[in-house]
């Protein structure tokens, strides 16, 4: 992302931020209402287009975002719109993504302000395991060629009743328009909910289940390190033979048996 979508997509947290204000419900309507929004302009490419149009002053873009969304939403999420389409934007893209993350980080507010945030950030990481396990399922999720509504309906039908409200919400919009693997973007989402309890994920496989004492041991090691707080969310895989491997952002901690016998039979090439 350019320097000038950076600066547009920062004022636009900031609109967000001052938006949610007062019940918790003004978080979650305004996150469902940012989605609403995004499908929109998924479905109306001039609309989209004039929208983040740089050669068109702020101000008239505002009054056309006024115009077509006015009455449709409530206040705070027409404040966020209002805002953002405002901002000058390096690409049209960059704009709707901007969008998108808003109304999942008002989702995420949502589940912070009723003590839900831990449920929802663990539901999403397991989707995205459960995805990873499931090729065919995420294929289903991810093929292009089949109705938006038709894979809302499907990952609907395999949610309903066993995750929070919030977390369907997310996957819905998730499936709806995710143009790269399905299971990223839940742990991208898992990691925005950990973010947002000011801590960092630590994505971990073991060639054995881990008991909650070595789960809190692990954490502790790693936050030494990291000086942060560490959620550990753990992926069993027993191609690993024994030991672990730890993912950290772009930091790879490999202590596994494959890893240790693949060190040595490099060190003996």
């Amino acid at each position: 992302m350019y320097a000038a979508s950076r600066e547009a997509r920062s004022r636009s947290r900031e609109a967000l931020r001052a938006a949610l204000t007062g019940s918790d419900s003004v978080a979650a309507t305004t996150g469902s209402e940012l989605f609403a929004v995004v499908a929109v302009l998924d479905d109306q490419r001039s609309l989209r287009v004039a929208l983040a149009d740089v050669s068109v002053p702020g101000s008239v873009r505002a009054e056309l975002s006024e115009r077509v969304f006015g009455g449709k939403v409530s206040a705070a999420t027409q404040a966020v719109l209002t805002t953002a389409v405002a901002q000058n934007w390096s690409r049209t893209a960059d704009l709707v993504d901007t969008l998108v993350l808003l109304g999942q980080e008002a989702l995420l507010e949502s589940a912070a302000d009723t003590g839900r945030l831990d449920a929802v950030e663990d539901e999403l990481f397991r989707l995205g395991r459960i995805l990873a396990d499931n090729p065919r399922l995420e294929q289903a999720l991810s093929d292009r060629s089949k109705p938006v509504a038709a894979k809302r309906e499907l990952i609907a039908r395999l949610l309903a009743g066993k995750t929070e409200p919030i977390t369907q919400t997310l996957a819905e919009q998730v499936v709806g328009r995710r143009r790269t693997s399905i299971g990223v973007a839940f742990d991208e989402l898992s990691d925005l909910a950990a973010a947002r309890r000011d801590q960092i994920v630590a994505h971990v496989r073991a060639a054995i289940p881990l008991t909650q004492q070595q789960r809190e041991r692990l954490a502790a090691s790693l936050r030494r390190i990291y000086g942060k707080q560490i959620t550990v969310h753990v992926q069993v895989d027993s191609s690993l033979l024994s030991g672990l491997v730890v993912h950290i952002g772009d930091d790879v901690i490999d202590g596994s048996a494959t890893g240790r016998l693949e060190r040595l039979r490099r060190e003996l090439a």
